[in-house]
């Protein structure tokens, strides 16, 4: 048998009983085995797993409940072993069940019987757990540090557009003017509150299962708090029972995922309309689109296609961690294998969705004539008139909007857009209307005019972005 491998056993492969316990005499059937065997999946988790066993071990012997020497072969060995499936040398042997009897059994095979030490005062239940949290916490990490770098990538756009026109759209259809940078700035108001959601989720979490044995706790004299903090945690669980059946965190995480791939699938619905040739807002880079197999005039734009495809699933996976848990007694059940593969997929998704987000927007060539344009044809600045005619002719608002209304009728039925119709013609429509209206008809004007707090200005936009700097 090598030494230098996780490696398959000779002589029990077939009955992974030898890890847990003489209750059972016989082994599994060979179909038990497939269905109990989770290595394939939770072996992601072995980085958690060694760092947990080394601190539950210092914990151990800072208690007298394991001699030193044994403490000091248990650390050493563990580091081997992790070294080992960081080289790439873990072999799965569905038999060991799990990455936690995988690095168990690696472990007594270099040091012998002083490995069953490890397992003092300690059981799966609230190993996985902590594994698991541990796993977690570093996902909301990464997914904050995705969330940071599209910001930046918005952040970055906003300014360099902060006096862009273009349409502002509600039901699709144009509105009002805006500028680019507003509307790009109202991403990033989203993944502020994107980045909230997973630290609050993070915060919540942060508390340590491990002690929390089986269901019940221990009667060894165990320093859970010592162990929580030599792992990052803030405290330890306050209830065994809870500990090592709560999935919470997991839930919260994919909440917040989800909730940040939706937002990313907006964004990448805006992308998609605006590179479309009716839009032609943008102009997708070549390393964010690809070709057609049949028509060399495509480009299509599949990063973005994928962004908006990849929310499903991770909404998806939410909904799967929910009804897992659903009917779920106290404390554990094994339905809680399950609860592993929801949350690695939303992982990898989402961490792919913010970095081929921000590397898009950060490439994108947009094009401003083509936005101020769409922006002036559907005479978007209909309510600036109105607004004058409050303003300036002590109009009600009720009815300078029907004045406006019939000005929008002219100017369609004479195909000129609103800030072309002359002075006679709009005072044909309502004699109140002098020229000082003419001045706020263009869509420049009208961006410029939206200067109360949050609005589209271009000033307003430029503060906004030194206020979100700032906030960093």
């Amino acid at each position: 048998m090598r030494s230098d491998i996780i490696s398959r056993r000779d002589s029990d492969t077939g009955n992974s009983n030898s890890m847990w316990g003489g209750r059972f005499a016989g082994g599994p059937a060979a179909v038990m085995r497939e269905i109990n065997a989770s290595i394939a999946i939770d072996k992601r988790l072995w980085r958690e797993d060694i760092a947990a066993s080394r601190a539950h071990a210092a914990m151990l012997a800072k208690q007298g409940i394991l001699s030193s020497d044994d403490a000091a072969a248990i650390d050493a060995g563990l580091q081997t072993v992790g070294q080992e499936i960081a080289a790439g040398k873990l072999v799965e042997d569905p038999a060991l069940e799990d990455i936690h009897m995988h690095v168990e059994h690696r472990l007594s095979q270099l040091i012998g019987p002083v490995a069953g030490r490890l397992h003092t005062a300690r059981s799966r239940n609230d190993q996985v757990a902590t594994d698991f949290k541990l796993w977690v916490r570093g996902a909301i990490d990464e997914a904050l540090g995705g969330i940071d770098a599209l910001e930046e990538a918005l952040l970055v756009r906003a300014e360099e557009h902060a006096a862009t026109v273009m349409p502002g759209f509600t039901h699709l259809q144009s509105g009002q003017p805006v500028t680019l940078g507003h509307h790009l700035l109202a991403y990033r108001e989203m993944l502020v509150r994107d980045r909230s959601r997973f630290a609050d989720a993070r915060r919540r979490m942060n508390e340590s299962p491990l002690g929390s044995a089986a269901l019940a706790g221990t009667g060894f004299p165990l320093d859970r708090e010592s162990t929580a903090a030599a792992l990052g945690f803030d405290r330890a669980t306050a209830n065994s029972l809870d500990a090592v059946s709560d999935r919470d965190f997991a839930v919260d995480y994919l909440h917040a995922a989800a909730l940040t791939a939706v937002h990313l699938s907006r964004l990448a619905e805006e992308i998609i309309l605006w590179a479309s040739q009716p839009f032609g807002f943008v102009k997708l880079p070549d390393g964010w689109s690809t070709g057609s197999s049949i028509m060399p005039n495509k480009r299509n734009p599949d990063a973005a296609e994928l962004v908006r495809g990849h929310s499903a699933r991770i909404i998806g996976d939410l909904i799967a961690m929910l009804v897992l848990l659903k009917g779920l007694p106290l404390a554990y059940a094994k339905d809680l294998q399950d609860d592993k593969p929801p949350v690695f997929d939303a992982a990898d998704l989402l961490s792919l969705s913010l970095a081929a987000m921000a590397g898009m927007i950060a490439d994108l060539e947009f094009v401003p004539a083509r936005m101020r344009a769409a922006a002036a044809a559907g005479h978007a600045t209909a309510t600036d008139l109105a607004d004058w005619l409050v303003r300036e002719a002590d109009v009600p608002f009720r009815e300078a909007h029907h004045v406006a209304g019939r000005a929008v009728a002219v100017a369609e039925a004479a195909g000129i857009p609103l800030d072309g119709l002359s002075l006679e013609q709009l005072q044909a429509v309502d004699p109140r209307i002098t020229d000082g209206a003419l001045a706020c008809l263009s869509v420049e004007s009208s961006v410029a005019s939206r200067t109360s707090a949050g609005g589209t200005a271009p000033d307003r936009v430029r503060e906004a972005i030194a206020a979100a700097r700032s906030s960093k």
